[in-house]
């Protein structure tokens, strides 16, 4: 089915655009939610404005975003939390925990499904990935010190992305050798 966006939608195109869904999604999604409508030569016509009108909407939004990301970017939050000895807290920090506390210092509406992939553990300073949109991606820091007072085994600066990945990779090197 083919339908003319109305609305830009994340990983389907921007608004004024035609693309190629399958025909539940745009008769039960996207027609109704208002998002779209099937293409025909008369909504082509009306292509034009809604590209036109969308430009300027994303205009806007980089540039707030833009301001928004710089914001971000200063902003450091520190946590408390109880910890073993080697540094691993007891329980974690949260996507959710995070999320709050960043709306609450820089006074925004962000989701915390846009905050950061997973909680955090480990007593340190981290660096947590806000997605904002595909372009704008800033990194808070997020500082996790303990109840007890400071640890002498604290690991300093994890990038959680990218810890991940290194793990990912340890942990089919030593599936690899073990075979």
């Amino acid at each position: 089915m083919k339908v003319l966006l109305k609305e830009d939608i994340d990983n389907l195109g921007y608004a004024g655009e035609v693309h190629q869904v399958a025909p539940g999604f745009g008769r039960n999604y996207l027609i109704p939610k208002g998002l779209a409508i099937k293409a025909d030569p008369g909504a082509m016509k009306q292509a034009e404005v809604w590209r036109k009108r969308a430009e300027t909407r994303r205009a806007e939004l980089r540039a707030e975003y833009e301001a928004l990301s710089a914001r971000v970017e200063e902003t450091s939050l520190t946590f408390t939390a109880r910890a073993g000895e080697t540094g691993k807290l007891y329980g974690s920090i949260t996507t959710a925990q995070i999320a709050d506390d960043l709306n609450a210092a820089l006074g925004t509406e962000i989701d915390r499904r846009k905050v950061g992939i997973e909680p955090l553990r480990q007593l340190g300073e981290h660096k947590v990935t806000v997605r904002l949109s595909a372009e704008f991606q800033p990194k808070i820091t997020v500082l996790i010190e303990s109840e007890d007072g400071p640890v002498a085994d604290a690991p300093e600066a994890i990038d959680v992305e990218t810890a991940a990945a290194e793990e990912s990779v340890v942990d089919e090197t030593a599936a690899l050798e073990a075979e």
